[in-house]
């Protein structure tokens, strides 16, 4: 259950939130501070599922053979096999990682994806989650369909998707309640490594998340 603070800024942000002709994303801009973040160690580089989910459609893409492929269709956007992946010209795989949220790849094949898309993927911080002979590729899809990514780099400020303007602020609300404890937890020195967090959707004003 969200802390009522943060409900309320979440409401108060999609109150604030001028119409619009299309369904705008609800967004958290997070300020950080002490923490020298040219140590690579100390980004925060995070895969966090939201309980309430995005409200957005998420594609996800999928590099496997045989049973796992088969499986894999009947949840993923896109199923590709080795030869697939072979034959992507770097346009057309630089396009794929652009349009794509998340790529999964079967463990055999990471050392090829690596060879041939690393380049394109590696940058883009979209190199895929290996998916072991045990575990259950549309289990696995369904769960990053629900998942975001929280990446500082070298920047104090960063910014990471809670959900959409048509949900409930209680559930927007539940869904930055977890970043927040995520980032409580992982920090050197947890709330006192937060500056100051913000919530808005896409065109509206930001609201301080107290």
């Amino acid at each position: 259950m969200a802390d009522s603070d943060i409900e309320t800024a979440v409401a108060r942000a999609l109150e604030d939130s001028p119409d619009r002709n299309f369904t705008e994303t609800v967004d958290l801009a997070i300020n950080l501070r002490d923490l020298d973040l040219n140590e690579p160690s100390n980004r925060v580089d995070e895969s966090i599922v939201l309980p309430a989910g995005t409200g957005q459609e998420t594609r996800i893409v999928v590099i496997a053979e045989g049973e796992t492929a088969v499986r894999a269709e009947e949840a993923a956007d896109e199923v590709l096999s080795a030869d697939d992946v072979a034959d992507l010209d770097d346009d057309e795989a630089k396009d794929m990682a652009d349009e794509t949220d998340f790529f999964i790849a079967e463990e055999a094949m990471m050392q090829d994806i690596a060879r041939h898309l690393g380049t394109i993927l590696g940058p883009r911080g979209k190199m895929p989650d290996p998916l072991s002979p045990d575990d259950d590729v549309v289990e696995t899809v369904n769960r990053l369909k629900n998942t975001v990514q929280l990446r500082s780099g070298d920047r104090r400020t960063f910014h990471t998707l809670v959900g959409a303007e048509d949900m409930d602020a209680e559930d927007i609300g539940d869904n930055i309640d977890v970043i927040l404890r995520r980032l409580h937890a992982d920090l050197e020195k947890g709330p006192q490594n937060i500056d100051a967090v913000y919530v808005k959707t896409t065109m509206g004003p930001s609201v301080e998340v107290a």
